[in-house]
């Protein structure tokens, strides 16, 4: 892809003669060399929902100190500060705030066709990065985002809060021992009610203006230019191509990530079915859909509904895994895990169980210790590449019809389907472009 500029000043001039160096080395010792009472300044990139969420569990660290909040709307960043109680710079541009020579470590929680600029050029600047999964808008994306973390030795940590909890890792270590056998099949599901999925979006007009106080072209960014819609917007952004990939990689890309933890990252081929069978309204991705993964040495189902809560086992939650293996399955969601025996399927008491939480806190201190230690995060970015692969290939089958797709990890492509290959990577909208 063409490249064009997208930093504030002395990005691409100050990085044009550094071939294989980091940009680290230039903006002091790493925080492991420093004081070990000394802070890591934080700067938050999106501060919406998730955003927000996650200044209020770093603003109770004693070792942190959040010195600035950035969005697009107005609204937000206000909240944002307020959360923050730390009265931080707020900020509307995140150029910006990574042209900040005090901040450490940036968070990235910005609708996902942000994800892999603001956290690429957050490595180019010397930052750390927790970024919020999906870890990038498509496949290519994130190989450049990898690409980054490697050249500038940055830590990063993507926002699947499983890595960090510990009935979810104690169940993976489980299975990794071998304690339910060989395993020959996974099954992935959603499932939420109409009522947990907002209901039918309906197909609200194009409105003349923003909301006051959003810059709404720098929150297109990459994406097409179009008309303001409320539903194309805060909240529902996920439900449509340009910005997200519905609730496959906006949801089970939690999920996936886990099977690509306790299975291994490979896959043959997939093929996703399903469409708009719930509701109606002005949504493209489906609200109900069906894939089937082949993956060495056993095969997984993902199923995902928007208009029925009903769940296997009755287990809760709307969501989970199930790993079958040699005469016992493994069940977990973030609530806890059971072992069932097959012996036991009359009765539906579980063999062994354990229960769980899964916060954000723990995850959020694994990636502050790793930024001071500079030791590899729980979640980092090449297991938030891995874990998002199934993801966007179920996707990308589903916009080509249900087609299986092959896919060749080695050199991150599909087999023999032009079609297919074009959703690997996006039209940039200029200058926004990788």
């Amino acid at each position: 892809m063409k490249h064009i500029p997208i930093s504030r000043r002395g990005f691409i001039k100050g990085t044009a003669g550094m071939a294989g160096m980091s940009l680290a080395a230039s903006s002091g010792p790493a925080l492991g060399a420093r004081g070990a009472n000394e802070k890591v300044v934080m700067g938050f990139i999106g501060t919406g929902g998730q955003g927000t969420a996650h200044i209020k569990e770093f603003a109770k660290m004693d070792d942190v100190a959040i010195a600035a909040v950035c969005d697009v709307d107005q609204s937000h960043r206000e909240g944002a500060a307020k959360a923050a109680g730390s009265s931080p710079k707020q900020i509307k541009d995140f150029r910006e705030l990574l042209d900040m020579k005090d901040i450490d470590a940036v968070l990235v929680a910005t609708p996902d066709h942000w994800h892999g600029i603001a956290a690429i050029e957050a490595c180019k600047a010397g930052k750390d990065v927790y970024c919020e999964k999906p870890m990038t808008h498509n496949i290519r994306e994130g190989r450049l985002l990898l690409d980054a973390v490697k050249k500038h030795n940055r830590v990063v940590q993507i926002g699947t809060q499983q890595r960090s909890s510990q009935h979810w890792i104690n169940a993976v270590n489980r299975i990794k021992a071998g304690e339910i056998g060989k395993i020959h099949m996974v099954h992935v599901w959603h499932a939420w009610n109409s009522k947990e999925m907002r209901g039918d979006l309906d197909h609200p007009p194009d409105q003349p203006a923003p909301p006051k106080g959003v810059d709404y072209d720098m929150w297109l960014g990459p994406a097409p230019k179009r008309p303001f819609n409320p539903l194309r917007f805060h909240w529902t952004f996920y439900f449509f191509w340009d910005y997200a990939g519905g609730m496959v990689s906006d949801w089970a890309v939690h999920l996936f990530d886990v099977v690509c933890w306790a299975m291994g990252p490979d896959i043959k081929s997939v093929s996703m079915v399903g469409g708009k069978y719930a509701f109606n309204d002005a949504r493209d991705t489906p609200d109900t859909a069906a894939a089937a993964f082949e993956c060495p040495g056993y095969t997984m189902a993902f199923t995902i509904k928007h208009d029925n809560g009903w769940q296997p086992h009755g287990s809760g939650g709307g969501h989970g895994i199930e790993f079958f293996g040699q005469d016992r399955t493994l069940q977990i969601n973030r609530r806890g895990f059971q072992i069932y025996r097959d012996e036991d399927r009359g009765t539906r008491k579980p063999f062994y169980e354990e229960k769980g939480t899964t916060p954000l806190f723990d995850h959020e201190r694994n990636f502050i210790e790793c930024v001071r230690s500079r030791k590899r995060a729980n979640a980092d970015a090449r297991d938030g590449y891995n874990g998002q692969i199934p993801c966007h290939l179920a996707n990308i089958s589903y916009r080509v019809g249900g087609r299986r797709l092959y896919w060749d990890a080695k050199n991150e492509t599909i087999l023999n389907d032009p079609e297919a290959c074009k959703l690997l990577t996006r039209t940039y909208r200029e200058p926004w472009v990788l």
